[in-house]
């Protein structure tokens, strides 16, 4: 019952002990309050209760009651850091146990030698418990130790032996009314479908395991060091830093087991050197590694020291010490048939060539590039990282672009089976170094049209195919409209003086659980589409430009593309301009509002700075055409129309090349449709809707109470033109969360999503709504990123707050212009120079950017 029930169980036991029961039966009775605090509670009372429970079987003159605890004591022992002990209980419990009882002790020593890392004794044990249990009828126990060999399976990288092993214990858990097994079934095929490369599916699994265990009531910290892997596998490292050390703290808490602190420490440490914090990690893994060692964990240990080493090399430290502990611990990986073996083979070969032993290096890469053949995508990349880095090791610049091309590869495989845009752009930091190799080989070859397509191979990938829409998802849909209702009385109770934690505490809620389910989304296909043609982008510029931005080794380089070729101009240094642009937004801040006319001179002045850092020598070479700005994600929020050579131009900014020319084959949709909406609480009321409809003679217009989220979501859904008046608030912490303000509460980038087609053109007259986050490798999440995948050709966008009286005549003439004829980029050039020259209205020009090709 401490399985099925646990609470209950735990109860019984203790009225069973208040009865003064024979001693067979007070042995029973202490053993389960032993598990129970063993596994959800106090592990000092664990031994206390087990070492009573084996008294009383003594006395009771019963070995197979004996063995069964020394077993469970045996766990206990493990768990809590006594692994000798622990190895000695079983050894006793071995011998005194006969039949059917030994076979249980056999299963759950096999347990402790998978928690030991030492797997082939648990094999071992298992092969020998499973007739037994299986002739004696024991579904329960049969079904433990098929799921535990599947998990002994999978640390050793056999995924279709642990499959078949799942598949058989699952059959045999639906005849049980074991729910916190089953609960447990469910997390380990969790893992096997992490172990297949299929994050959504362990994400999905992972999540039903904890409301199994939330229902019994139940912690299992087992389950936060599964998440935690399979967080870092998506690219969530911050937040997977943030559970492993809540679920440490948790734990401390209640005295609970040892050998789970260490692990939990351990994914600490990897979660920390993922996040770019390696004296964390250097912390974290230095403990995990002293409690493994303690424990007799060598398994455990070695991949400890893997991450100890890892993080000293992020710390800029390299010494030939390093190599050889490196290759030491993947030669002892490869003797426990550990799949971490080839990351530790690259970390040896890294370290000897930046201390500049090639032979050493050819020696390790060589080894862990086996590893690109076979295996998870993250493993195969491994493989082709290390034979990029050997091929630039032997000056092969072919060699290098074409490992680097297969590497990427099979990230675009892996990025394209998760659904959900997040995912897709945080899994790109995996393939940075690959990306980085490959245009440093670019460069070094001279040739910037190469350059030029390896830019593109990498930038703003996410947007290249829209993410998987569920709009038949009754529970989203239902989360999505609560979240807004609780948002918008959160926010009135704030605006109102009178915050209410409660209605704060449901809005996290809320949101983490609407995420949870998008992170969940499969993929619809692997694959990306179309390769990037820089002769395709050449003939559709015309007289035209498009200035990429490729950033190599901290320095910016600019591709100049035009007139039948691709140039390449050297400017600044990329965290001098990142520097100035947040200098230029702080102006832009102080110019919106009345009073700021002195700033102006200090901000073109910035604006000329700028320049000069981010388009140098190529300023002097845009023609008299149209020019179309491709900047890394790093530089979003750049107003470029401030950049003196670019003040008087036809400007469009895209985040990438291919992504400018995905939205110039779109086509507006038949009908001629526009929307016009105005939300709340705007200081002008959103004065240019009601002149805008007499302008169009017939859209629909959404205000007051028919600005509702639902209604306005209906129209946009493949509108030609939409113009939205209305609060934008930007989440850094989450930008998908990032918002526009409807009478009903704020619709989110999670709503605009749900889009079948996004409006052809979008007008976004309202601050911060062309913000991004800049995630993965140089990928964008916010707002616009979101619409351009789903149809949108054209979108106008503010990166900074702006005066919204301001906002009401650069808007007019903006749609005076697109009534013309003219393209969002000439309408917003022209809206721009028909403005009053005073600071607040010349800033308002600036801070508004035309996107995309409409």
């Amino acid at each position: 019952m401490v399985f099925a029930a646990p609470g209950e169980a735990l109860a019984q036991a203790t009225e069973v002990l208040d009865d003064r029961p024979p001693p067979l039966h007070a042995s029973v009775a202490h053993q389960v309050i032993g598990i129970w605090q063993r596994d959800f509670g106090d592990l000092r009372l664990a031994l206390r209760h087990l070492r009573r429970a084996r008294d009383l079987a003594a006395r009771a003159d019963s070995a197979d009651r004996e063995a069964d605890v020394l077993a469970t004591l045996g766990v206990a022992l493990v768990h809590a850091g006594r692994t000798r002990q622990g190895l000695e209980a079983f050894d006793r419990g071995v011998a005194r146990g006969t039949g059917h009882t030994r076979a249980r002790v056999l299963y759950r020593r096999a347990y402790v030698w998978w928690v030991l890392g030492r797997h082939s004794e648990a094999l071992e044990d298992v092969r020998r418990a499973v007739p037994v249990l299986r002739q004696a009828d024991d579904v329960i126990w049969t079904a433990r130790a098929l799921t535990l060999r599947a998990t002994v399976h999978l640390a050793l990288g056999a995924v279709e032996r642990a499959d078949a092993d799942f598949s058989a214990a699952e059959v045999l858990w639906d005849t049980t009314g074991q729910e916190h097994d089953k609960a447990d079934a469910v997390e380990s095929r969790g893992l096997a479908a992490f172990r297949r490369g299929d994050i959504p599916a362990a994400l999905r699994l992972l999540d039903e395991a904890e409301e199994r265990y939330g229902k019994l009531g139940t912690p299992t910290f087992m389950l936060d060091i599964r998440r935690c892997e399979v967080l870092m596998a998506a690219g969530l490292a911050p937040e997977a830093l943030a559970e492993a050390d809540t679920a440490i703290a948790r734990l401390d808490r209640i005295g609970g087991q040892s050998t789970r602190k260490a692990e939990l420490l351990l994914a600490a440490a990897r979660a920390a050197r993922l996040t770019g914090d390696p004296h964390t990690a250097l912390a974290r893994a230095a403990v995990a590694v002293r409690l493994f060692a303690g424990q007799r964990r060598a398994w455990w240990e070695t991949h400890a020291r893997l991450v100890l080493i890892e993080a000293r090399a992020g710390t800029g430290r390299r010494t030939g010490r390093m190599v050889a502990d490196a290759a030491a611990v993947a030669e002892r990986l490869r003797s426990f048939g550990s799949p971490a073996a080839p990351e530790a083979s690259l970390l040896a070969g890294r370290i000897a060539l930046a201390l500049g032993r090639p032979a050493d290096a050819e020696r390790h890469l060589a080894v862990a590039a086996r590893s690109r053949y076979g295996g998870p995508p993250l493993a195969r990349m491994t493989g082709w990282a290390a034979q990029a880095l050997r091929a630039r090791a032997a000056g092969s610049g072919r060699g290098v672009l074409e490992a680097c091309r297969r590497g990427l590869d099979v990230l675009d495989d892996h990025r394209m089976t998760l659904g959900a845009s997040e995912l897709r752009a945080r899994a790109t930091a995996q393939g940075t170094e690959l990306a980085a190799l490959a245009q440093e080989a670019c460069l070094a070859s001279g040739d910037p049209r190469r350059l030029l397509a390896w830019s593109e191979r990498w930038r703003a990938t996410v947007l290249s195919a829209p993410p998987t829409r569920p709009p038949a998802d009754p529970a989203l849909l239902s989360g999505l409209t609560a979240f807004r209702e609780i948002a918008a009385r959160a926010e009135g109770a704030r605006q109102d003086g009178r915050p209410v934690p409660a209605l704060d505490r449901e809005q996290r809620r809320l949101e983490r659980e609407i995420r949870s389910r998008t992170l969940r989304l499969r993929g619809a296909a692997p694959g990306t589409g179309d390769r990037f043609d820089p002769r395709a982008l050449l003939a559709r510029l015309g007289d035209g430009r498009l200035v990429e931005l490729a950033v190599l080794d901290g320095r910016v380089h600019v591709l100049l593309c035009g007139a039948g070729r691709v140039r390449r101009y050297e400017a600044g240094r990329l965290a001098d301009a990142v520097a100035e642009a947040e200098h230029v937004q702080a102006g832009l801040r102080r110019l919106a509002h009345p009073g700021g006319q002195a700033r102006l001179p200090l901000v073109e002045a910035a604006g000329r700075r700028l320049e000069e850092l981010l388009l140098g020598p190529a300023a002097r070479h845009l023609g008299s055409g149209p020019v179309v700005v491709v900047p890394p994600a790093s530089l979003h929020r750049v107003p470029w129309a401030l950049l003196p050579s670019l003040r008087e131009r036809v400007l469009s900014v895209s985040p990438s090349a291919s992504s400018w020319l995905r939205a110039g084959a779109v086509r507006p949709p038949a009908g001629g449709r526009q929307v016009l909406v105005r939300g709340p609480g705007l200081a002008t009321g959103g004065a240019e809707v009601p002149e805008l409809a007499g302008r169009y003679g017939a859209p629909t217009v959404l205000e007051g109470g028919s600005a509702r989220a639902a209604r306005v979501l209906r129209e946009l859904d493949g509108a030609t033109l939409a113009h939205i008046a209305a609060h934008g608030a930007f989440r850094a912490d989450s930008p998908l969360f990032s918002s526009l303000a409807m009478a009903d509460g704020p619709l989110i980038v999670h709503d605009f999503e749900r889009l079948a087609r996004s409006p052809y053109r979008i007008i976004l007259s309202c601050c911060d709504t062309a913000r991004f986050a800049s995630v993965g490798a140089d990928e964008l999440l916010g707002l616009v990123s979101a619409l351009l995948p789903l149809g949108t050709a054209g979108v106008v966008a503010c990166s900074a707050p702006v005066n919204d009286a301001a906002v009401v005549p650069l808007m007019l003439a903006l749609h005076k212009g697109l009534d013309a004829g003219l393209s969002l980029a000439e309408s917003l050039r022209d809206a721009r120079s028909a403005l009053p020259g005073d600071a607040v209205h010349q800033s308002t020009g600036w801070a508004f950017t035309a996107f995309g090709a409409a």
